[in-house]
C-alpha cells in the first residue's frame, strides 16, 4: 500500500491512536496528606460511561479526540472517517493496538489512512497511553453525577492541554528520532 506514495510529494504524518473509556464512577488516585491521614473523598460508584477515541501526533502534538458510545468496530470505522476528512491533503500513518475491531473485516480504510499494528500485548509502546494517564490524572477525586457533567470537565482538560504539552508527553526520544531521520 505504501508503495504507491513512494516519489510522490504528498505531506506523510505520523499518528498514534487509542482509545479510553471513561466514566461516572470516580477515579482514585494519590493524594498528599498529612502521615496516617486518609483523604476524604465522595465518591461515584455509577457505570454509566462512554469512550474516547483520539489521535496525536508525537512530533507536533497535533491531536483529534471523538467521543462514542460503544468500543467496536461501527464506532472505529466512524473515526476514522471523521479523522480522515479531518486531514484529507495528508497520508496519515496511524500506529495502534491489535483489538479486534481495528483488524475487523467489516472495515474500510479511508485511502489516506495507513495502519501500523504494534505487537500484541504491548500498550507500553503507544505513546497516547500515557495522554491517558495525564487526563485520568487530571480527572482524579472529580465527583460527577451525570455524563453531561464529565463531558463538560473533559473539556476543560482537553482544553488545557497544549500542543506542546501533548508533543512532550508524547513525543518520544526514539519516535521523534526515527521520523527526524526520515525526513532528512
Amino acid at each position: 500500500m505504501l508503495l504507491r506514495y513512494l516519489g510522490t510529494d504528498q505531506q506523510v504524518r505520523y499518528w498514534c491512536e487509542d482509545e479510553s473509556r471513561l466514566g461516572l464512577k470516580t477515579i482514585t488516585g494519590r493524594t498528599i496528606t498529612l502521615k496516617r491521614v486518609k483523604p476524604l473523598a465522595i465518591v461515584g460508584w455509577q457505570r454509566k460511561n462512554f469512550y474516547l477515541y483520539g489521535l496525536v501526533e508525537p512530533a507536533t502534538g497535533d491531536s483529534f479526540f471523538w467521543e462514542f458510545s460503544h468500543l467496536d468496530s461501527t464506532c472505529f470505522q466512524d473515526f476514522l472517517d471523521l479523522f480522515s476528512k479531518a486531514h484529507p491533503e495528508v497520508l496519515n500513518l496511524v500506529q495502534m493496538d491489535n483489538g479486534s475491531f481495528h483488524k475487523s473485516l467489516d472495515l474500510e480504510w479511508p485511502d489516506n489512512v495507513i495502519p501500523i499494528f504494534q505487537p500484541p500485548n504491548s500498550p507500553e509502546l503507544n505513546p497516547i497511553e500515557r495522554l491517558w494517564e495525564h487526563i485520568k490524572y487530571e480527572l482524579s477525586w472529580e465527583h460527577c453525577t451525570t455524563l453531561d457533567q464529565l463531558r463538560r470537565k473533559l473539556k476543560q482538560v482537553l482544553d488545557s492541554i497544549s500542543s506542546e504539552a501533548i508533543a512532550e508527553i508524547c513525543g518520544w526520544d526514539y519516535i521523534t528520532s526515527a521520523l527526524l531521520s526520515a525526513t532528512s
